[in-house]
């Protein structure tokens, strides 16, 4: 009855209910494509001012993605104590190679590659260790569908190891990713605990969108016959 009140009132001041509800949802894209414009210059600003040696304005963008950054490194290695060596050890980096910044993409898509980078050359280093070597899964009997094919459809952001089918299943999960090679890896969590496109994974490993989708495929193959007997 409400509606219909509000629909009569705008029909008798001429008013059309659909354009207004147009014209709402225009000034709120108008209000945030400029809220991210003022966030986009406020980066800007900081950023060059800690390449001009401004040591507060550097501290000030680490304050603003430190939380990011660790998020990030979590979900790639899902270890705390390598998530804050990556943490670390990335923005060292970012602090020596401020100066190479070009703002040709933003800085958090430029930060985000150097996390990246950094858990990748950890994931290698984890891998040719022999004591973090994922011991190989026992396959069951009488499964006729894999593993991936019976689940439902999960969000991008979704953990399967805290999420799907509990914590024994999480831990076999880790232990067939631990078994992928780095690169693998790293596309795999990318893609389906990141949520990004094949092209941005391209973009963030400096490698082709063709490279990406065939070290996907291999990740998914390998994973499928590590957890084909999970029921």
């Amino acid at each position: 009855m409400d509606v219909e009140r509000s629909n009569a009132a705008n029909r008798l001041l001429g008013a059309d209910p659909a354009t207004n509800t147009m014209g709402l949802s225009v000034a709120l894209e108008a209000d945030a494509r400029q809220a991210a414009a003022a966030k986009l210059a406020e980066e800007h600003a900081l950023v060059r001012s800690a390449q001009a040696g401004d040591r507060l304005a550097f501290e000030s963008l680490v304050r603003r993605y430190d939380r990011d950054v660790l998020r990030l490194a979590l979900n790639l290695v899902h270890r705390p104590e390598d998530a804050r060596d990556i943490y670390q050890e990335s923005f060292l980096r970012v602090y020596r190679n401020l100066h190479r910044f070009r703002f040709e993409c933003s800085f958090y898509t430029w930060l985000y590659r150097i996390v990246t980078n950094v858990a990748l050359d950890h994931l290698r280093r984890r891998t040719s260790r022999k004591e973090d070597q994922a011991p190989a899964l026992e396959d069951a009997e009488g499964s006729t569908r894999d593993f991936f094919d019976r689940q439902p459809e999960q969000r991008a952001a979704a953990n399967p190891e805290r999420n799907l089918l509990g914590q024994e299943l999480g831990e076999q999960i880790a232990s067939a990713l631990n078994r992928l090679s780095p690169r693998e890896r790293m596309v795999f969590e990318m893609k389906h605990y990141q949520g990004l496109k094949l092209r941005a994974i391209g973009d963030v490993l400096g490698t082709s969108e063709e490279t990406v989708k065939n070290s996907l495929f291999r990740a998914t193959r390998k994973l499928r016959a590590s957890l084909e007997g999970m029921r």
